[in-house]
Order: C-alpha cells, then structure tokens, then sequence
C-alpha cells in the first residue's frame, strides 16, 4: 500500500491524530515496519490505551507517547514469541475448529498446511481469531467528541432549545424547496392575501386538546412555520381540485402525519385558514458519494432484531435457534437489533429473574456471539441497541451505543448507535431499532390530487404499496424519525429527544468537530424492525428490509455481490423463517 494511501487510511480510522502530520508519519512507519493493516493499528492501539476502573472505563487519547509505547510493546510481544516453545494441547474448541471442513485428514491426507487458522484463546477461553475481516466496517466517527454528541445528557434541555432546532429543520426545507422551484420568498400562511404564496411548515393537528392528536383529517390539519417564516399556525383546507406537483408519477396522492414537512401553494383570504390548491414534492436525497468504495468480493449480511424471546419465558428459544442458523449459514456480518435484555418483559417487570441485565446479556448473547466468530474467521457483528434496553444508560431516541465493556472489548463486535449509518465494504446502511413504520402509519392522511411534473419512477416506486409509501416518507423527509410527536399511546415505545433530533438524519452523523452536518444522503440499504410484515423491498435506489422479529421466528439475509468497478453491486435480500 502506498504511503499517502496508507496515511489516508490511518486517518479515517483515527479522526483524532488526523491534524497532526508528525504523530500520521509514525502510524505510517509503524505499519510498514511491522507489517501493519491500519486496521490491524486501530485495534492494537484501542488495546494499548483501553484503562478500565472501577466507575468508567474508557479509551486514552492516541498520543506520539502513547504510540512509542505500543511499539515497545509489539517488540517484546514478538521477541517472546520468537522463543520456542512446547505445543499446547489443544482444547476441545480448537481442535473443533481445526477439524472444521479437513475430513479425511491423516496421514495420507494432501492438506496443505497453509489452510489452518491461527487461534489464539483469550484469557477466558475464547478463541480469538487472527487476520482481518473480508468485509471492511466503517461506523460513526469514533472522536471522542463524537462520542460525547452521541452520549448526551438528556432531560436538561429548554423549550426554547427545541423550539429552536424545529425552526432550523423547518428553515432547511423551505431552503430546498426554494432552489427546486426557483422561488424568492416563503409566505406567511396565517396572512391575508390577494395571490397565492409558498408556505413551508410542519404539519400538526389543529387541535392540541383533542383526545388524539396523531390522527388527521380534513378539519383536522394545520401548518406551523418557524418563526423567521411566518406567524402562528395556520389551520389549513385543501381545494377539490388539488394539484400536486413533482411527486412520484403515478402515486396520484399526497401524504401526511404529524411532524411532516410541507410546502403548499394557495392563499388565505381571510377565512382563519390556508387554502391549498397546490402540494409541492422534493425528491428523495441521492445516495452516498462521500467516497469511491474500492472494490470487493461478494459477501452476506444476516440481519435480525429483537425481541428475541416472547413475553411467556425468557428461554431466548428463538435466538438459540438462530444461532444455529448462524453456524449454517456463516454469514460474513451479523447485524443485530435490541431489544436484548427487554425493560418491558413481564417476566423482568415482575422480577422472575436472578441475574442482573449485564450478565444476562453477555451470557445469552454476547459469549454465544463471540463463539459463532470464533468458528468463522473473518466475520463480524454489529449491534444496536434499544431505548427498551435495560443494559443501555441511554433510555432516549436519538440513543447513544452500548459501552465496549458490554461486548468485552471485542474488536470484531461493533456497537453503533440507534439509528446508526454505517458503510461494509462501501454499502452504505441506515438501521434504527424503532417501530417507525407503524408509528408512520398511526397517523397518515391521505389526499388525491392531479399529477403536475411528476418525477419518473420505477414500477415499484409507482405502486400503491401502503409499506412503500411508508418507507418513501423516511427518505423524503431525511429523517428516520420524522413523527412528531410520538403518537400519545406508543410513548411506552419511543420518547423522543427533539433537541438532539439531528442524529436521526439521513445520512453519515456529524465528527463532533462541527455543528454543521454533513449533507443528507439516501442508504443503500434500511433496515427499519417493525411489526409489519416482514418484506424487502426497492423504494427509489433503497433497499428497504423489515426482518421482522426474532421471537416471531423471522430473520433475512442480504447477499451482496460483487464489485469490480464503479458500478452498484447487486443486492439480493432473501426473508427468512426459523425452523
């Protein structure tokens, strides 16, 4: 690898060190002398810096200290090596492993002896396979102010903050609508006027002391612009005759729920409503360009979410039957959703239960997880969290990541937050644990109206698919959770911090040195858990997948193809059942 390329690496996988070329030379140096992935780097030096105690354990800052040290290290680490010494006898998981795929070895067997896996057990007997994953993980940044963003300190928040960050979405939709269709002002829907405006606002019920506020209707709607815009809501009526221009050709309907962003045409004459004669449509975000993925060899992904035990046990049945599918299959990653240790089973509810969340957790899922990698070198797993997780410290949504020591510091484990957008060999994912499809439908209204420049679209995109429609609001409004707000009787799922609502848009989340975010961008592939029935489905250039629950018995697998060139690869997602 060459050394800018080399340097380049080093610095996407240590944000942190990138501003200081001298400390980037000696990563450089340190690869090429040892012999070095950056990957390989990046996990040594977590390893080396990693200082756990008794309240907090954490990372150290990556320092020129620090690497020197890590280089000390390496030396006496090889030197000891370099000595000869005994073969240990193998434990029965080694030999296990060894045998895997080597039938007929003996001693007329042609085996060659480059196609044995180096293990080396950990100190509780996990065996710890060498050699970096076919699949490259590219996660959320790891600087440790991005972690801080992440991990907030939630209930501390002013209303006159979330007033604020509503203003700033609302002001950033009506900035895009005003370049799609060349317009120089946004109108005041609350004003009297003579001609027809623009107005751009957030949708809400007309009425906040109604028994339901998530359910609209055609006396039931209004618009509320930020107020650099316009004045106070704005109940308003739409016209029998509705235009709705730039949408998706033969939808033939305009859409809306709570806390949807829109833009309308029309007027108020004075009649204490906005009447709509036009709905104006921005097309989805495109999809990723912040870099040119290298190619790679095909690989699978195997996604499955929680809960992973019904309400009648906590036997975690269903997850031990996917394990089993784990060994079968050997996908190259395992993307994994919470619930895990679920605060809403009767069974935790009531105290049916000895041990305590952490050791449940890494009893049931994170030694077994740890196993399934150590019987297939060079896999990888991804977990995300839930708010109903009673092992995370973050009960809100946007939510932090689970801490490393939950998963025991394995590098080949990644926890990301939820939602969380990460990237595997340049395939951009979005994934959140939370219901959004049914709390989306909990509260949409639907109005017909005349196609006007409607944007060309795929048969897929054009149908009347009701689990499309949903998963096109996500995109159209680049944001996982675009509700607002959470329906009143699904609280018990979802409490919604609005203050830090930026960390549910579409797209790479921001490094913790800015403010400013980064621009919003279609995944490859969403993968959104809901209670719906399970599907995988095209909407616009998105893979969209609903895996369904564990405890119900379903899971999918998304087969990746390969990829030589600049070129997409293929995806082809497959929902799966336990048997």
């Amino acid at each position: 690898m060459a050394d800018d390329a080399l340097a380049q690496e080093i610095c996407s996988r240590f944000p942190e060190v990138a501003s200081d070329a001298s400390l980037v030379a000696e990563c450089v140096t340190v690869c090429k002398n040892y012999a070095l992935s950056p990957e390989d780097l990046q996990y040594k030096w977590e390893a080396h810096n990693f200082r756990p105690s008794a309240t907090r354990s954490e990372i150290s800052p990556y320092t020129l200290e620090s690497l020197i040290s890590l280089k000390q290290q390496i030396q006496r680490d090889r030197t000891i090596n370099a000595i000869p010494k005994p073969a240990p006898r193998p434990t029965a998981l080694v030999a296990a492993l060894n045998r895997t795929g080597f039938r007929g070895r003996g001693a007329g067997s042609n085996v060659a002896k480059s196609s044995q896996v180096k293990v080396e057990p950990d100190a509780e007997g996990f065996a710890m396979i060498a050699g970096p994953s076919k699949v490259a993980f590219r996660g959320p940044p790891a600087a440790p102010a991005a972690r801080k963003k992440r991990a907030y300190r939630y209930m501390l928040d002013k209303p006159s903050e979330r007033g604020h960050v509503m203003d700033q979405r609302i002001e950033e939709y009506a900035e895009r609508i005003r370049e799609q269709y060349e317009l120089n002002d946004i109108g005041d829907p609350s004003a009297s006027t003579a001609d027809e405006i623009t107005v751009v606002g957030r949708i809400i019920h007309d009425d906040d002391a109604a028994e339901d506020t998530s359910k609209l209707g055609d006396t039931a709607i209004a618009i509320e612009c930020a107020c650099s815009i316009g004045g106070p809501r704005a109940p308003i009526r739409f016209e029998w005759d509705l235009k709705i221009r730039g949408g998706p050709k033969g939808n033939g309907a305009a859409t809306f729920f709570p806390g949807a962003l829109a833009a309308f045409r029309g007027k108020n004459g004075g009649a204490d409503h906005f009447q709509v004669s036009e709905v104006l449509y921005l097309p989805p975000p495109p999809l990723q360009t912040e870099f040119k993925p290298e190619p790679h060899d095909p690989f699978s992904v195997l996604v499955a979410c929680g809960p992973f035990t019904p309400d009648t046990d906590l036997g975690f049945k269903s997850w031990r039957a996917l394990l089993q599918k784990l060994q079968e299959i050997k996908p190259d990653v395992v993307v994994l959703t919470g619930p895990f240790i679920d605060a809403q089973h009767p069974h935790i509810k009531s105290g049916e239960v000895d041990s305590t969340p952490a050791s449940l957790f890494r009893t049931r899922f994170v030694d077994p997880l740890r196993s399934y990698l150590d019987s297939a070198p060079g896999s990888i797993a991804v977990v995300v969290p839930s708010v109903r997780d009673l092992v995370s410290s973050h009960a809100v949504f946007p939510q932090a990541e689970l801490e490393r020591e939950l998963v025991k510091s394995d590098p080949r484990i990644h926890t990301v937050p939820n939602p969380a957008w990460f990237t595997l060999n340049g395939l951009s994912f979005s994934v959140t644990s939370a219901d959004i499809l049914f709390h989306l439908k909990r509260g949409e209204f639907t109005k017909r109206g005349a196609e006007i420049d409607p944007v060309e679209v795929s048969p897929d995109d054009a149908c009347g698919d009701a689990i499309v429609g949903l998963c096109k609001h996500v995109l159209q409004q680049r944001s996982i959770y675009p509700v607002f707000p959470v329906p009143a009787d699904l609280t018990n799922e979802l409490v919604l911090d609005i203050t830090h609502s930026g960390g549910l848009r579409l797209g790479p989340g921001m490094d913790g040195s800015s403010d400013v975010p980064p621009p919003d961008c279609s995944p490859d592939v969403l993968i959104v858990a809901s209670r719906f029935k399970q599907f995988a489905k095209p909407v616009y250039e998105t893979t969209a997948i609903n895996p369904g629950f564990v405890y119900k018995g379903s899971y999918v697998v998304l087969e990746v193809g390969a990829r030589t060139g600049e070129e997409r690869p293929v995806l082809a997602p497959r929902v799966l059942k336990l048997e």
